[in-house]
């Protein structure tokens, strides 16, 4: 007849590596190293509307340049422009820019989602995205807006 011995040992509990607490950083802190090293086009904004993390991506489809010349910028102010979907390329008012994806998230505390056109530096080139911006939240406030975009 066979004969099995067991023998129980105390379990092996390899040591612990120190991770990353949520409680400890903001929702923007936690983003902003994955938006800038990811493959996709996103953009990480604060509520004052400041590029906290950009990835090269989008920065290469809405004509920004290089993410280190626009990481700090106001997204309006001289970074993004925005126009209308006429011929004409009109740039849009304030009334309409208040309602584009990462403004909307950050002001509806929801996920927005809308089509946007981007002047590039050229004149003759605008580029129409897809926007789908997701609200961050910090202890139930709205901390910023994670934004993806689609060339269409």
């Amino acid at each position: 007849m066979a004969h099995v011995e067991l023998s129980i040992s105390e379990a092996f509990v390899p040591e612990a590596r120190a991770t990353i607490q949520p409680e400890q950083l903001g929702s923007l802190e936690l983003w902003a190293p994955t938006v800038a090293a990811a493959a996709e086009p996103c953009m990480l904004i604060d509520p004052e509307m400041a590029i906290v993390a950009i990835s090269e991506s989008a920065c290469q489809l809405l004509g920004l340049g290089s993410p280190v010349d626009v990481v700090g910028e106001s997204l309006f102010e001289g970074v993004l422009h925005l126009v209308d979907f006429t011929q004409a390329r009109i740039e849009l008012p304030d009334t309409e820019i208040e309602k584009i994806p990462p403004m909307l998230a950050i002001s509806s505390g929801r996920l927005a989602r809308g089509l946007l056109r981007v002047q590039a530096a050229r004149e003759d080139e605008a580029a129409t995205v897809d926007a789908i911006a997701t609200p961050l939240h910090d202890g139930g406030e709205v901390s910023g807006s994670l934004t993806f975009f689609c060339a269409v």
